[in-house]
């Protein structure tokens, strides 16, 4: 029974683990973008395992793939030795890129991937000085975590690398706010000047940042700004980090990586997530001459084993082969001008915001830009009644946050969408 393994889960599991809904629930099978629970509920997944499970659920070419290679007997060599489907899966990744002359190395989670990154580049530079931005969230180890400008994920104030703080694309609340799109990416450069003379000693190593912020609530900036913090930047040597674990592979509908809208190429990029469809798989990708200043010999023991390089091959294929790039754009944008039309203009929801299939609703207390929180897990449970699994997310906990598989249809669209205006105008009790 559930609630059997709900007193276990809370016996043996750390507090700080949070669990869903009120009666949270246990998944037991999945197909398409459905799931199934343990009492027999089946519902509509606008949330994919916090948007890994990208093209959906029991996709008969990834879990074939995974068959072959299980059949072979070989799960696990170690990167000592030669791995085919982690050669393959390199470079594919590098040549989708857009790094030139890039290397890879794989991991196993989005936080690995970035603490990898960060001791690249603090070897590179032979700094420990890093630029971030508040609002971000980049992991759950340690120098993640002291990148992290999100205080309720941040589980310790320690933090090995000395760091200063941009402003995010935040457009409901802070001193960026009141600015028009260009306004903004002006201020936001200057900004970055002054910390740079007044915060750091000049030889930064990195910047990281998301170009859609995940935990933040999908809050991101005006296209356009990394270019012009990366002019800064280029000026003083310092290498840009795109963390694209929740923004890569097409998710964001009009490019393949988030970092795209902005007209720049970064040093380095991190991706986790979406490419292992649910297998532990993760990385960063950059230029050699970075990625290669690691002065000792160092190796991930799963990162790129050959069950999860194989499952992340069947998906990169799939992926381009269904053009999920273009399925995001056009089913996201059913989401997004459904959810502005039918809710948008409701007093108590700031902003519907986000790319593709990448979608948030922020709210606020009636009239003001105060959060409420409240109200979002209101919504959050009407949606699972209503038989739809979403997020929540931003950096108050009031963000209603959508990241459904990239195989989508039009018609599931239209049906999360329904779910969704009624759970949000029901929530706010307004009238239909």
């Amino acid at each position: 029974m559930t609630d059997d393994l709900l007193a276990r889960h809370r016996a043996v599991l750390p507090s700080w683990m949070p669990l869903y809904y009120a009666e949270p629930i246990e998944l037991v099978s999945g197909s398409g973008r459905r799931v199934t629970d343990a009492q027999g509920r089946t519902y509509l997944d606008f949330f994919g395992g916090v948007l890994t499970n990208m093209v959906g659920y029991d996709i008969p070419e990834i879990r074939e793939a995974v068959e072959r290679q299980l059949a072979t007997g070989i799960v696990h060599t170690s990167t000592l030795y030669l791995i085919r489907q982690q050669v393959e899966l390199a470079e594919k990744i590098a040549q989708r890129s857009g790094i030139p002359d890039a290397r890879v190395f794989f991991t196993n989670s989005g936080t690995e991937a970035n603490e990898a990154a960060l001791l690249v580049a603090t070897n590179y530079r032979r700094s420990h000085q890093i630029l971030a931005v508040r609002n971000s969230y980049h992991g759950r180890s340690y120098a993640a975590m002291g990148v992290t400008g999100n205080r309720t994920w941040s589980a310790s104030g320690l933090n090995p690398l000395q760091v200063a703080w941009l402003h995010s694309g935040d457009r409901v609340r802070g001193l960026l706010a009141r600015l028009s799109a260009g306004e903004q990416v002006d201020a936001a450069v200057e900004d970055l000047r002054e910390v740079l003379a007044t915060q750091t000693t000049g030889d930064v190593a990195a910047l990281i940042a998301e170009p859609i912020q995940g935990v933040g609530g999908f809050v991101h900036p005006p296209d356009g700004l990394f270019a012009g913090w990366k002019k800064v930047l280029d000026e003083h040597g310092i290498l840009f980090i795109a963390d694209e674990v929740q923004t890569g592979w097409g998710r964001t509908g009009e490019h393949f990586w988030g970092y795209q809208a902005h007209g720049i190429t970064p040093d380095l990029l991190t991706f986790a997530k979406g490419v292992g469809n649910g297998f532990a798989l993760a990385g960063v990708v950059g230029r050699a001459e970075v990625l290669e200043s690691v002065p000792g010999i160092s190796f991930s023991t799963f990162g790129g084993n050959p069950i999860s390089t194989t499952a992340g091959n069947a998906v990169l294929d799939y992926l381009v082969a269904h053009d999920l790039q273009a399925n995001a754009a056009r089913v996201g944008a059913i989401l997004a001008d459904g959810l502005r039309s039918a809710v948008g203009g409701l007093d108590c929801v700031a902003e519907v915001r986000g790319k593709g299939l990448m979608l948030g609703v922020e709210f606020v207390v009636p009239g003001t830009s105060e959060p409420d929180p409240a109200l979002t897990n209101r919504v959050f449970e009407a949606c699972r009644t209503g038989g739809l699994l979403a997020g929540k997310g931003g950096l108050y906990g009031n963000v209603l946050r959508m990241g459904p598989p990239l195989t989508l249809t039009e018609e599931e669209a239209r049906e999360g969408l329904a779910i969704l205006v009624d759970a949000i105008r029901s929530s706010a009790e307004v009238p239909a």
